[in-house]
């Protein structure tokens, strides 16, 4: 706003209400990027983090999982919230719940505190999904090297995002694809059109990404080879 910058793209976790309340102030188009802000008339664009969310369950109960466990993303986000709700509401649909679920905050050291004690349970789970990537690969790290277990045998973990080391060999992490090129591609879309147009509606705007199917989460019948 110093720089008197005709346009903002915001993408901080945490974005708070009283920055949004300014810029509005200050007439500035804003379009959130991976982020949403409770009752703020903005733009966002997102993946479709609800219907993600639900894939990854359907997804591990049609692999013949019971027990699973959530590590959520940090549930002060948006994105956080998006992901648990739309996973438990596939669960829901198949007459399921989650075996329990943990804020993970996004933090590698509590996603790895979150893991332990998931599987400290008299009924651990056979499945865990996790909110985002880096906390997947956290949570891959203490099951097969503090615990003993292994990925896939013992508990199948999915995680989201599909960032480049979840395709490393050492983690071969299935996961759900955030397709970031075409949300990249919307928000700049978008933001242009709020500056040309400073009246037009905020609009919301949701990316569907694809499954990722590699070696850390157990098949559905359908797709084993």
């Amino acid at each position: 706003m110093d720089y008197q910058v005709d346009g903002l793209i915001a993408a901080s976790v945490d974005l708070s209400g009283a920055l949004v309340a300014r810029c509005a102030k200050a007439g500035l188009p804003v379009v959130l990027f991976n982020r949403g802000v409770d009752g703020a008339s903005l733009s966002t664009v997102t993946s479709d983090n609800r219907s993600g969310g639900c894939r990854v369950a359907e997804f591990l109960l049609a692999g013949g999982h019971e027990r699973i466990g959530h590590v959520s993303g940090w549930q002060g986000s948006s994105t956080g919230r998006d992901r648990r709700d739309g996973f438990e509401a596939g669960l829901r649909a198949a007459g399921a719940a989650p075996l329990a679920v943990i804020d993970g905050r996004y933090d590698r050291a509590t996603a790895s505190e979150a893991a332990r004690t998931l599987m400290d349970r008299s009924d651990p789970p056979d499945a865990i999904f996790v909110g985002n990537d880096y906390m997947a690969l956290a949570v891959m790290d203490v099951l097969r090297f503090d615990l003993g277990l292994s990925v896939l045998g013992d508990v199948s973990v999915r995680g989201y995002d599909d960032i480049a080391m979840s395709a490393w060999p050492a983690y071969d992490l299935t996961t759900l694809r955030q397709p970031v090129r075409r949300m990249i591609a919307a928000t700049v879309e978008e933001l242009m059109a709020r500056i040309d147009a400073p009246t037009r509606r905020p609009g919301r705007i949701e990316i569907d990404g694809p499954l990722v199917v590699r070696g850390s989460a157990r098949l559905p019948e359908d797709l084993t080879p």
